[in-house]
């Protein structure tokens, strides 16, 4: 009896544990529900990241514009520098001068002192001259009076008149006569030294006036350039409250831009997990079923031509089979479920090729392919296929992100689904080659994190990327 309950449990555990295993078919009905849920959940994420790149869009949009507003209040803060620094030069000028006026009226003011000084001193000296004159004049009189009086002993004529004898008579007159002309010839020279003193006096006076005039014109001067100096100061203090205004605009945008760059951060790394769900829940999608991508593809002129510009923009250093592995991807992708179902619509998907997103295929398109890449994207329409790789990158970032099955051709490596290794514990090194920038980090990002990069396969559309040189970068699922 226990061994037949046994038997029976042990029947009932095996069929449990088979049709509990995720590899084994089911129903076409239960199969069709699990991929239309999961195109759901798939939908859903989608959803988010178009509303997470939306935000994205409109950060950048004001991150722009703020730079635009910082860039014209520099430019204002510059221009309000050098008015500054101009009314500064020229305050310094007007003080320059100021100090030489200064210098000068000190000067004027000294020779006006010693002029004053002369004026006093001439005026004494003509003072005195014209007193000695007067007496002169007096003493001059009284001879005169005296020598034509009438009577009197001491009247000049009776002195004349009592002479004893000629000679004597002739003496006198001579006596008389000398004092006549000294007199007549002091009185010349008090007259001349009284006319050289008023010529003297007239001169100082004429310098004193000189110097008045030339004092009153430097004190204009010092007015003038006194209420210049004022005028500018009030223009530099304005100047420079206006300055101090505009830098602390300056300020006040660049803590907006360090707020909206830690949002833009925020939101690429929420696009970055959003990508990451995406990516697992395609590759979830994907094994269910392998897809066949094989077979060729009619394409117009306009499509070889793109085709052939994203070969050449993205192998055009590697080998023919490199080029026809690049071209390879992109027309599975055509071939895939996961993917947009037109070449162009593969190679402008959103995120995806950087060489596209820098204007490099367009520029090849403009200048025409090289024959080599034409012959190459005609070969993979016609239906020729290096594999049915859906990705490829540097073998360095297939390593970094522990991508677990991968090909490598040429400087690429090719493979199928995102399916990783577990991590391994050793760092990520300091510093990477420039051009082995993946595309799985989001424009204008500034770390690449590789914890949050989707284990297994991420969609091309969802692929965060960032602008690498030729034949250097990785392309989304």
């Amino acid at each position: 009896m226990r061994k037949a309950f046994r038997a029976i449990t042990v029947l009932f555990l095996s069929a449990a544990m088979v049709f509990s295993l995720p590899g084994l078919p089911c129903s076409a009905d239960e199969y069709d529900e699990r991929i239309e849920a999961m195109k759901g959940n798939e939908a859903r994420t989608q959803e988010t990241i178009s509303i997470l790149e939306k935000q994205t869009q409109q950060t950048r949009e004001a991150i722009n514009a703020l730079k635009g507003q910082r860039d014209v209040t520099e430019s204002n803060v510059n221009s309000l520098q050098k008015q500054s620094n101009s009314l500064k030069s020229t305050i310094d000028d007007y003080s320059d001068q100021l100090d030489d006026l200064d210098a000068e009226i000190r000067d004027a003011e000294e020779k006006m002192s010693d002029v004053s000084s002369q004026i006093v001193k001439l005026n004494n000296e003509l003072s005195e001259v014209q007193k000695q004159r007067d007496e002169r004049y007096a003493l001059l009189k009284k001879r005169v009076r005296n020598v034509y009086e009438s009577g009197g002993t001491k009247g000049m004529m009776m002195l004349i008149l009592e002479s004893g004898n000629f000679n004597q008579l002739m003496s006198r007159t001579e006596y008389l006569s000398a004092i006549v002309r000294y007199d007549q010839n002091k009185m010349s020279e008090c007259r001349a030294l009284e006319e050289e003193l008023q010529k003297k006096l007239d001169a100082v006076h004429e310098k004193e006036s000189e110097l008045n005039s030339y004092q009153e014109d430097l004190d204009t001067k010092y007015g003038e350039l006194e209420d210049l100096t004022d005028v500018v100061m009030g223009e530099l203090e304005s100047t420079n409250i206006t300055l101090s205004s505009e830098s602390r605009k300056i300020e006040d945008y660049d803590q907006q831009l360090a707020s909206l760059d830690k949002q833009m951060k925020a939101i690429e790394a929420q696009t970055a997990a959003a990508q990451a769900e995406l990516a697992r829940q395609i590759a979830a999608r994907l094994a269910m079923k392998r897809e066949d991508t094989s077979g060729s593809y009619a394409a117009s002129a306009s499509e070889l031509e793109w085709l052939a510009a994203t070969i050449q923009a993205e192998a055009d250093g590697e080998s023919y089979t490199g080029k026809l592995a690049v071209g390879s991807v992109i027309m599975n992708r055509v071939k895939s479920s996961a993917f947009p179902n037109t070449i162009t619509g593969v190679i402008t998907q959103n995120m995806q090729f950087a060489s596209y997103r820098s204007g490099k295929v367009e520029l090849i398109i403009a200048r025409g392919p090289n024959s080599t890449c034409v012959k190459a994207a005609q070969e993979v329409l016609d239906g020729a296929r290096v594999g049915d790789y859906l990705f490829f990158m540097t073998k360095y970032y297939a390593d970094y992100y522990g991508i677990s099955e991968y090909t490598m051709i040429g400087n690429h490596a090719f493979f199928y689904s995102w399916t990783t290794k577990p991590k391994t514990p050793d760092p990520q090194p300091e510093t990477s080659p420039e051009p082995e920038t993946p595309e799985d980090k989001p424009e204008g990002g500034e770390e690449q994190p590789a914890e949050e990069q989707p284990a297994e396969e991420q969609p091309a559309e969802e692929q965060p990327a960032e602008e690498q040189p030729e034949g250097e970068q990785q392309e989304g699922e």
